[in-house]
């Protein structure tokens, strides 16, 4: 699916967001300048398979080290590694460095099981990629939760586990 239609997506559900442009990034490092410039919880992406072949994609926010160990219990999955970038491509239509929950539009097999870190799941302003990663949307965790529902890809919220 274009941008395009996912930003008429987002409209067609009366979803409000606002955009900003910015060169491409990476990593959590390369957006600490973007922060600067956005207000809200900024996101880091993780797309993982477990021991039983199923596929996630897990939101967090950005500062979180997630214990990936304890994760596969706090989910309810088996033993997680990340996934292959051709997964990801096939799967959610983006590539790494671009992957965001808003991808979960492109998943029309409903294949990538969503979930929202608990601290996100109500705030107010949630940034995430519109599917590539030269620009951040901001939108509300509720917002994105409905988007996500209505997209039939149900969002499993959850305390995400911390490294120490």
């Amino acid at each position: 699916m274009s941008e395009a239609s996912l930003k008429q997506a987002l409209a067609d559900l009366g979803i409000g967001w606002s955009i900003l442009e910015h060169e491409a990034v990476f990593t959590v490092e390369e957006s600490e300048a973007i922060h600067a410039a956005l207000p809200g919880a900024h996101t880091k992406n993780l797309f993982l398979k477990d021991a039983g072949g199923v596929f996630w994609l897990v939101t967090v926010d950005h500062a979180t080290r997630v214990d990936l160990k304890a994760l596969a219990g706090a989910i309810g999955s088996k033993k997680l590694s990340f996934g292959k970038a051709e997964d990801m491509e096939r799967l959610l239509g983006v590539t790494p460095g671009s992957v965001t929950p808003l991808a979960a539009i492109n998943d029309s097999d409903q294949a990538v099981r969503v979930v929202l870190d608990t601290r996100l799941a109500d705030a107010a302003l949630v940034n995430v990629h519109p599917l590539r990663n030269t620009a951040t949307v901001a939108l509300s965790g509720p917002d994105l939760i409905r988007a996500l529902v209505s997209w039939n890809h149900p969002v499993q919220v959850a305390p995400i586990p911390e490294r120490a």
